[in-house]
């Protein structure tokens, strides 16, 4: 799946039809992820982002979309009881990005990664039929550790766009200018910075991993982009937290092989 090959794969391993739920869950969540790099204006992209919603809405009282990838949230939502709140707390957070809205401090960052990314392994669950606190406490720091590391891995490419999306407290406390970022400048501070968004990172991981023993066996293949943030927050170390080394945006080695370990492990 072309923007998402990492968590393609990891929806691979599901079985049966909650595999292509989870499949037609990611490709909603290119659909209106990509928007704002495909439009010149904000008004253009909100416009597009009202026909997800329109979409959605029409999926959920039984009228399918002749749209692919819309057809294919009809069929999950035959197959299994998704809800609705999820797909639109994806959407809201793209209308939020859309609008160029800086994050303030961490917190708002991880919001934003409770929204669009946590509510795509919610919505995985669901197809699973998992029903349980536990695995969706996991779900929600694995989604906001997978934010973060987004984030991180993002700041060259927003930078030769003119964006810069780091949250304002951190870019103050490491006294780190929004024009050097743009610059393409990896200083102490920048990497210090980095850091911090990293350790938060590392720290919902491991606070995922640590309810392992509670979350439920079936549950358990949702949550394999664990294992690819893993990798990546490895590398970051590696790197030395610097952001502009070109080893940041190659793919983790042998994922798919990590991937399919975990699985049969049953761990994340």
């Amino acid at each position: 799946m072309k923007g998402d090959y990492e968590n393609f794969l990891a929806s691979l391993l599901i079985n049966g039809d909650a595999r292509s739920s989870s499949i037609a869950v990611r490709a909603f969540n290119i659909e209106v992820a990509s928007i704002r790099d495909s439009i010149s204006q904000t008004q253009l992209g909100l416009m597009r982002l009202q026909f997800w919603k329109d979409l959605i809405d029409d999926a959920f009282v039984g009228r399918p979309s002749a749209q692919p990838v819309g057809m294919e949230i009809w069929r999950a939502l035959q197959r299994h009881q998704l809800s609705k709140r999820y797909f639109r707390r994806i959407i809201e957070a793209r209308e939020d990005n859309m609008k160029d809205k800086s994050f303030n401090d961490i917190q708002s960052a991880e919001d934003y990664a409770e929204k669009s990314v946590s509510s795509i392994l919610y919505l995985t669950l669901e197809a699973l039929d998992v029903k349980n606190v536990n695995a969706d406490h996991a779900a929600s720091h694995i989604g906001k550790a997978q934010g973060l590391v987004s984030m991180i891995r993002g700041i060259p490419i927003n930078a030769k766009h003119g964006v810069v999306n780091l949250p304002l407290e951190l870019l103050a406390n490491h006294k780190v200018s929004q024009s050097s970022v743009l610059r393409g400048t990896s200083d102490q501070g920048l990497k210090d910075l980095i850091f911090d968004l990293a350790s938060q990172a590392h720290h919902h991981l491991t606070h995922a991993k640590s309810l392992a023993h509670s979350v439920p066996e079936e549950a358990k293949v949702a949550l394999l982009p664990a294992v690819s943030v893993h990798q990546h927050l490895e590398r970051i170390r590696l790197i030395d937290f610097d952001v502009y080394n070109p080893k940041l945006q190659n793919r983790p080695h042998w994922l798919a092989a990590k991937l399919w370990w975990h699985k049969m492990r049953n761990k994340y």
